[in-house]
């Protein structure tokens, strides 16, 4: 299998710039979750290829900072990416596992500052 082409660029995008913008969407948008979980289950070994590709490129739209609707317009920004991001969930859902989101919620109780129950 080739290790180039669209869906490895946007792996590449993802995994190196998908936490500096789940910080800074954190309390901004109500599926920053949902994304960090999506992330986990993207990067997991044992989810499937096409699955993990839907995942990096929804992500990727994601974290790009120009895109249909652009993130600085307040109340709309993020409704593109919010759109995309449910089917993307819709498409993956099966494969987001209890574990994905856990480390989902760690992360977020972490970057929140707020102790782990």
């Amino acid at each position: 299998m080739s290790t180039t082409g669209p869906v490895f660029d946007d792996e590449s995008r993802v995994r190196r710039d998908f936490w500096q913008k789940a910080r800074r969407t954190l309390g901004k948008v109500p599926f920053t979750e949902d994304a960090v979980a999506a992330f986990y289950c993207a990067t997991d070994s044992a989810t499937p290829f096409a699955v993990r590709a839907t995942l990096f490129g929804t992500l990727a739209y994601f974290i790009m900072p120009f895109d249909a609707i652009p993130d600085i317009l307040l109340g709309l920004g993020y409704t593109d990416d919010a759109a995309l991001m449910v089917a993307a969930f819709a498409t993956a859902r099966a494969h987001i596992t209890d574990a994905h989101r856990a480390r989902a919620r760690a992360w977020l109780l972490k970057e929140r500052g707020t102790p782990a129950a």
